[in-house]
């Protein structure tokens, strides 16, 4: 039986039912979380919020019974006596309607039950349940961002409502309801009644809001006698109630949660005993919720012992500890089949060897990574691994290099990574590591580094005997491995991208991470006391206009001087009180000066504290210089990601943020830093893939892309394109490499969604060949089940047939940009091939330093400069044959801001 999670449950042996309001957490979690992707591309935040609650809630209340209610459609009972019923509502954003099945999926392999009835809301089935609960003498406690819920409270029911997004809630008894609003919790329905909902369009009566509804409660006690008395109520307000008598009445009849509707769920069905580990973890690692796989303390799970054992048997162990060991060591390499080196820790620049196995013919040797180290007869060995003409096969060769070149030792001579190969096999498997990829291969398993080392505090390397073994069972796994990923990438056609391209671009990864770039600490801390002067300068200017100091950081205080104090109009509210987010501000930056100050404030302060503290730890004492780690493993579309620290991510869009750049300078005296930037490569990769005429027409012309999308969509010409029209272009023209939806684009270019999806439609009508294209690549992704870019790179959509809406649509546009995107990130990792490859033809001193987006940086020396600002652009634009010129813009300066 497989082994289970779960949270001890109950006290003293008493039950307790937890009832969750799915569509309400769901909802605050995707507006209150940031955006937040799996490698697949699949939005993920609202999940990952809703799943922090759970847990939250989980830990905290214990419950022996739980349930999920949603919302089963968009029709419902209550549409019958008012056909407006949240009929202010927009259409959900795909980002969130396609995190729906995931939510599901997540909740299944908690084995949480979750439940929902047409014609009915979650309200309803909750409402339900909690009153089965308190007739059969049960503690419910319910979960919701809905203040409707209130009503359920009762001596057995209590009521969390979110607080601060989903993060915090807080607790709602008929006690603490009267404290707060001097109400029973049936009496809410009546403040619903009377003030109404905006958010599920409940008219209420007009002019009368909480603090006027609860006035009205507190003289008649319930709408119905306020009604009874309405003319007994003086002025405009008078007016309104007799005018509005109705809908009052209407108002409450919607508010109130039903609570015997037809539920079929018994008490057993609601019993919660845990989740199957692997089941959950499977489902945690498709998500990518690292963090919460390690809170929940999830292992790998052992592989079968029975097939561990029969791994083992095919192979002799030997522990090299004696010269005979050595001796035969030493006979051994010429044969060998793979390796394997482990190390701890996350990031190689800092990780310390553990071991190191070799697999040759009947037998594998292990040996400590301090007798390769310091052991005389070691030398064999490390000449071996640092031997060019001796093939190596391993897992993660990449990374070896690192952990080997910190101990000063060599690597060269990878001819196989098992860890590569798999990432071009499936670039979206959740479980890519040696025992995940021999269980989906049905090979014999391993048991995993976890259990071997264990893990953070309680991470310790093995006695001498258990470390071999672990160490010899990888290296054999790697070899048994090594040929099934070899013919399956053959039989992929993708034996060029794998040999051509991504090995010998891991080595030359490993060789741009162990130069490094220089990074002057003390223009770093120059740059950072600027901003803490202008930060200061820009607080004072904001008290100035508040008429007092209050804490710009607190969202409650900056509520209220922008709302309460200055007038401002509320763009957003949560159940706490204002919005005050960075979509909200940008709202409101026209209406007063102080938004955009804060705005400013808000930058300046993640700058300092993200990129200033943040590169000035990364700096290493030895050197001066910063060692990034590229993963070549980790993005779905093949781009390059950067770690410890990721230098992909400094802010060039606002001039601080390129001002961080001047810190970054050449290694030795008189040299410059030379960058090179593709100039609007996908939008090229897309004229050229797509056909589309009008596309091409303007990259051989060297036109200016978005003007001339502008004047195409918009119908004018080249001197009647303003700014606005050319912004909205530009917007439309990367959001459909990123297959933006109307919703992401009406929040890019502050626009109704239904604007933005005219504006959509207006581009592909100008521009058929998209259209077609886009049509075509889904159609054939529908017959394939997978997309290729030119270099034959897949990507696998098995949603891409599903018959989810949400999941389908969410594969279409994955379909869609995968080929734009995945073709754009070969194309720069060939820039880079085809780089290193010149220097070292033309015998040049120059060398390349990081790769960024799409763009190549390099330290030059001053009487190569000229021969490199021509070499570079030609190497970048010949990169890959298209139908419209790839072009790239060279630039050279005593720092990167210079040479940008």
């Amino acid at each position: 039986m497989a082994k289970r999670w779960k949270i001890e449950q109950g006290e003293g042996g008493r039950d307790k039912l937890l009832l969750i309001d799915g569509n309400s957490i769901v909802f605050r979690a995707f507006y209150a979380m940031p955006p937040l992707t799996n490698a697949a591309g699949l939005q993920t935040n609202a999940v990952f919020g809703f799943t922090t609650m759970l847990l939250k809630v989980l830990e905290e209340e214990r419950p022996t019974h739980l349930i999920v209610a949603f919302d089963a459609g968009k029709t419902v009972f209550r549409h019958e006596g008012f056909a407006d019923y949240k009929g202010g509502r927009q259409k959900t954003p795909p980002e969130l309607s396609e995190q729906f099945p995931l939510l599901k999926e997540l909740l299944d392999a908690f084995s949480i039950s979750r439940y929902e009835i047409p014609g009915y809301e979650a309200d309803d089935i909750i409402g339900t349940l909690t009153k089965q609960a308190e007739q059969a003498g049960i503690e419910a406690v319910v979960v919701s961002g809905d203040k409707d819920m209130l009503q359920l409270a009762s001596e057995r029911t209590s009521v969390l409502l979110t607080r601060k997004g989903v993060s915090e809630t807080e607790r709602y008894t008929p006690a603490a309801i009267g404290d707060k609003y001097g109400l029973t919790p049936l009496q809410i329905i009546d403040l619903k009644g009377l003030m109404g909902d905006a958010s599920d369009n409940i008219p209420g009566i007009p002019g009368v809001g909480e603090k006027t509804a609860l006035k009205l409660l507190a003289e008649y006690g319930s709408v119905e006698e306020v009604l009874a008395h309405a003319g007994e109520i003086k002025g405009k307000l008078g007016e309104n109630v007799r005018s509005n008598m109705d809908s009052a009445k209407m108002s409450k009849e919607l508010a109130t949660i039903l609570r015997e509707i037809p539920v079929e769920r018994n008490w057993e069905q609601l019993a919660w005993e845990g989740a199957e580990q692997p089941a959950l973890l499977a489902a945690l690692r498709k998500l990518e919720f690292k963090s919460l796989i390690e809170r929940l303390a999830l292992s790998e799970g052992e592989a079968d012992a029975a097939s561990v054992a029969a791994a083992a048997a095919a192979y002799e162990t030997v522990r090299v500890s004696d010269a005979a060991d050595w001796s035969a060591l030493a006979e051994a390499l010429p044969h060998a089949e793979s390796f394997i080196l482990d190390a701890n820790g996350d990031n190689p620049h800092q990780s310390e060897g553990i071991g190191i196995a070799i697999a040759a013919r009947e037998r594998v040797y292990a040996l400590p990574f301090e007798a390769l180290l310091s052991a005389p007869e070691a030398a064999p060995l490390r000449d071996w691994l640092a031997d060019a003409g001796a093939p190596k096969t391993g897992y993660d060769l990449h990374r070896a290099e690192l952990v080997l070149a910190r101990h000063g030792l060599e690597l060269r001579g990878q001819a196989f990574c098992c860890s590569l190969a798999a990432y071009l096999l499936d670039p979206t498997d959740a479980d890519p590591s040696l025992v995940g990829l021999l269980a989906k291969a049905g090979l014999p398993g391993i048991a995993s580094d976890e259990s071997a080392y264990g893990k953070g505090a309680k991470f310790r390397v093995p006695e001498p005997e258990a470390l071999a073994a672990h160490l010899a069972s990888k290296a054999d796994a790697v070899r048994r491995l090594a040929s099934r990923q070899a013919a399956e990438l053959e039989e992929a056609g993708m034996k060029p991208l794998f040999y051509e391209l991504e090995q010998p671009l891991a080595i030359i990864l490993a060789d741009m991470e162990k130069q490094g770039i220089v990074v002057q600490a003390e223009a770093l801390e120059e740059l950072g006391k600027d901003f803490q002067a202008r930060i200061g300068q820009i607080v004072s200017e904001i008290y100035r206009i508040a008429g007092f100091e209050f804490n710009i950081g607190s969202t409650r205080q900056l509520g209220e001087v922008l709302f309460d104090k200055l007038g401002l109009p509320v763009v957003k509210k949560t159940k706490t009180g204002y919005s005050t987010d960075a979509e909200v501000l940008e709202k409101l930056e026209p209406y007063h000066e102080i938004v955009r100050l804060i705005l400013h404030y808000r930058q300046l302060a993640k700058l300092q504290s993200t990129y200033i503290e943040g590169l000035l730890k990364e700096i290493r004492p030895e050197d001066g210089k910063i060692h990034t780690y590229y993963r070549q493993t980790i993005a779905a579309t093949g781009r390059l990601s950067s770690q410890y620290p990721n230098l992909q991510n400094i802010p060039i869009r606002m001039e601080e943020g390129r001002q961080i750049r001047k810190a970054f300078v050449p290694s030795e005296p008189n040299w410059q830093i030379l960058a090179a930037d593709y100039s609007q490569i996908e939008l090229r990769v897309l004229a050229h893939i797509s056909g589309d005429e009008g596309l091409k027409e303007a990259f051989r012309l060297e036109m200016d892309v978005h003007t001339k999308t502008a004047m195409d969509v918009f119908g004018v010409s080249a001197e009647q394109v303003d700014g606005n029209m050319r912004r909205s272009a530009k917007a439309v023209n990367f959001g459909i490499v990123y297959g933006i939806s109307d919703y992401g684009l009406s929040q890019n270019l502050g626009i109704t969604r239904k604007e933005a999806a005219a504006f959509i439609e207006q581009y592909f009508a100008a521009f058929p060949g998209v259209r077609r294209y886009m049509d075509d690549i889904v159609a054939q992704a529908k017959k394939d089940g997978y997309v290729k870019t030119m270099l034959e790179r897949r990507r696998y959509l098995p949603d891409i047939r599903s018959s989810n809406f949400n999941l389908r649509s969410f594969a279409e546009r994955t379909a869609m940009n995968t080929p734009i995107q995945g073709t754009a990130a070969d194309i720069i990792k060939l820039a880079m091939v085809r780089m290193a490859e010149a220097l070292k033809d033309k015998g040049l001193k120059s060398r390349m330093l990081l790769q960024v987006h799409d763009e190549l940086v390099f330290e030059v020396p001053p009487d190569e400069l000229d021969t490199m600002k021509k070499l570079v652009p030609e190497v970048m634009a010949s990169a890959l044959q298209l139908d419209v010129p790839l072009k790239a813009e060279v630039s050279a300066g005593v720092n990167w801001y210079e040479a940008k």
